[in-house]
């Protein structure tokens, strides 16, 4: 075995010198016993193994002698004799004793580390490739309706899932779906829990999986309800994906990845992964500003290539994808005040329902040509039409059933701006202020009606008229002595606002706590954290939100939780 002795006994002597001595020093002769409790202690901190330990001692001992009798002097500390026989060692400063500490110990390791002889303990290369982390979350969540609330509001979410449904009065006596909208439901005792593994594959490799509780699959949120008899819970795949950073300053990354945008859940639920390709890049431009942006590209949905399983013709592809692009800039004004903002443009190809050809179920037509083009999940709010063009019984006429599915009516380009400015204020306090403006630039009335044909199912008043908007926006604030819970003591106090017209967002992707989820909706939120301890924290959350257009739908959430994240 090879050992760096020579440099090493050498450089422990002057660390000896430089530690124990001032001024003057009894003795001209290097400190062999400062080295050897030097290599005593790296076997106590378990560095060396002590057969190592024993033979660097004796080799330091038998240098240490040559040395003496050489006759030599410390080949970096500079000697003069003094009239009384004794040695002047010139004063070493602490920077250069640290700097002298420092390279012995990385000389050492990295001997230890190519020769495998400094550490028994070690794991396998692959272990450390490997990191975990995870978080979970109780919930205790009470939901409050108004009594004035209409007790009318079709489900339509559940209407296309379990459909089509009749809607023609005069051949069924069945309603439709509907949502509770007047009866609390207190007390409910939800859970959230997320695991996650990263791997290094390389040096610009990682890949990554995650997995996550659910009461179902719905993208946007992955807390579910206890309770059931008991029964255990659902895991979901939450994130899987491959990422390779060519350089510090761009990522390429695929799979099922976390939300890539800077953006807040009037658009995107904090729940939301992406599935699709993405492309990240931050170039700092000078010590105070920096640039970054986003462009992907996700399916939201492929078509069925067997929508009609039992008929000859099938439908064409008509596939549904998200395209999106964002650029921004993070700006240190001081070292109180800080600015982030970004922009983005959002298009939503075929999210839009369409309108079917003729079509004749009550003939044995097993399926609508545009069947497919419904959402495959949505919240609320959205603006929807009935997708079937049903002819009727010429037997039945008027009492011909019409099964219907429904389609959204609007297409979807968004423009998103978003703002954060974090300051420091006196007495230790933090302040963030954030908001949020999206506009709906293909929201138009005239297209909505001539792809819906007029057969629109909500958002009209009574006399036929659309009662929508493309507008969303969103304001809030936070104020304690830290904006992020780490440690115990942390704490905040956050109130914001919000207003989402109906057709300002696809309601199936945001938050699904204000208003219970959806679009056509206002309110406010009030709430605190608190840090109970490292790595956990207490969360008071009111949201109180009532439509924005239509039928009286107001809707109150009280949630109390216990954070906590590994």
């Amino acid at each position: 075995m090879k050992c760096p002795v020579n440099r090493l006994t050498l450089a422990i002597g002057l660390l000896a010198a430089a530690t124990a001595v001032g001024p003057t020093v009894a003795s001209a002769a290097p400190s062999d016993n400062a080295t050897v409790n030097l290599i005593r202690l790296l076997v106590e901190q378990g560095v060396l193994k002590q057969d190592k330990a024993d033979a660097l001692i004796a080799q330091a001992e038998r240098e240490a002698r040559e040395v003496r009798a050489a006759n030599s002097a410390a080949p970096i500390v500079a000697q003069a004799p003094a009239a009384n026989g004794e040695v002047r060692v010139q004063y070493v400063p602490a920077v250069v004793r640290q700097q002298i500490r420092d390279e012995i110990k990385a000389e050492v390791m990295n001997t230890a580390k190519q020769e495998n002889w400094a550490a028994p303990n070690t794991f396998p290369d692959w272990a450390s490739r490997i990191s975990f982390d995870g978080d979970l979350r109780l919930r205790g969540e009470s939901r409050y309706y108004a009594d004035n609330n209409s007790d009318r509001i079709t489900d339509f979410a559940k209407l296309n899932e379990k459909g089509p449904f009749d809607v023609n009065p005069d051949s069924s006596s069945d309603l439709p779906p509907l949502l509770n909208t007047r009866e609390d439901r207190t007390s409910i005792l939800r859970l959230r829990a997320r695991f996650g593994l990263k791997a290094q594959l390389a040096e610009d490799w990682v890949a990554g999986i995650r997995v996550a509780t659910g009461s179902n699959d719905n993208p946007v949120s992955t807390t579910q309800n206890l309770g059931g008899g008991f029964g255990k819970k659902d895991i979901w795949l939450d994130q899987g994906y491959v990422s390779w950073t060519p350089s510090e300053r761009l990522t390429l990354t695929g799979g099922r990845i976390a939300n890539p945008f800077m953006s807040t859940d009037i658009l995107y639920s904090h729940d939301l992964n992406f599935d699709g390709l993405a492309a990240l890049f931050d170039q700092p431009v000078n010590r105070a500003v920096s640039v970054f942006g986003t462009v992907g590209a996700f399916p939201v949905q492929y078509s069925d290539d067997a929508a009609t399983s039992n008929g000859f013709d099938k439908e064409g592809s008509e596939n549904k994808w998200l395209y999106g692009a964002q650029v921004g800039a993070k700006w240190a004004i001081n070292d109180h005040h800080r600015i982030k903002g970004a922009a983005a443009y959002y298009r939503f190809d075929d999210i839009a329902g369409e309108r079917s050809s003729t079509c004749s179920p009550w003939d044995g037509e097993p399926a609508c040509d545009t069947d497919e083009t419904r959402p495959t999940f949505m919240q609320k709010g959205n603006t929807l039409f009935q997708l079937r063009n049903n002819t009727q019984n010429p037997a039945l006429g008027d009492n011909t059933p019409d099964p219907q599915f429904v389609g959204i009516a609007s297409e979807f380009e968004l423009l998103d701006l978003n703002l954060v400015w974090d300051a420091d204020l006196p007495a230790d306090f933090k302040l963030r202020t954030q908001a949020n403006y999206i506009h709906n630039l293909a929201y138009d009335e005239g297209d909505m009606r001539k792809r819906s044909a007029g057969k629109f199912v909500n958002n009209v008043d009574e006399s036929g008229n659309l009662k929508s908007g493309g507008d969303a926006w969103m304001l809030q604030f936070t104020l304690g002595n830290a904006l992020e819970m780490r440690k115990a003591g942390d704490w905040n106090l956050f109130a914001g606002y919000k207003r989402i017209e109906p057709d300002a967002v696809p309601d199936g992707f945001n938050d699904s706590s204000f208003h219970l989820g959806g679009t056509n909706a206002k309110g406010y939120i009030l709430g605190a954290n608190y840090g109970l301890a490292d790595n956990v924290y207490a969360t008071a959350r009111w949201l109180s939100s009532e439509a924005v257009y239509g039928a009286p739908f107001d809707i109150d959430v009280l949630q109390l939780e216990v954070n906590t994240r590994f």
